[in-house]
């Protein structure tokens, strides 16, 4: 009996990937790759606003000055072009998805993927 329940909890968490676009399963691959850096990049920004607001210039400075640094390695720059490619594919031109199950799984990860990195 937990044999099967445990089967089944498999199925559905795998069931909506399994049913993206395979636009959808790339664009969901790269935000995982990048996980750990937007995670880092929203630890910056609440630490850049925060020496802007106790007007600590030299932090913010170093703090931006990491920030950039970021986005300039060459692998994160690479993944970051590539979900800007995919974006379309994924959206209409009216922002309306193209596959709606694709929207779905994508919105879901970015969720989960915001509340690991508190």
């Amino acid at each position: 009996m937990k044999l099967r329940c445990a089967a089944l909890a498999f199925l559905l968490a795998v069931a909506p990937a399994a049913a993206m676009t395979p636009e959808g399963r790339e664009f969901l691959d790269i935000l995982k790759q990048l996980e750990p850096v937007h995670c880092e990049k929203r630890k910056l920004r609440r630490e850049i606003a925060l020496a802007e607001a106790e007007k600590r210039s030299g932090d913010a400075k170093e703090l931006r000055a990491q920030f950039t640094k970021l986005d300039a390695e060459p692998k994160t720059a690479k993944l970051e072009k590539r979900l800007t490619q995919l974006e379309p594919r994924i959206s209409s031109s009216q922002g309306v998805p193209r596959d709606p199950e694709d929207l779905e799984v994508i919105s879901k990860q970015r969720r989960d993927a915001f509340y690991r990195c508190e």
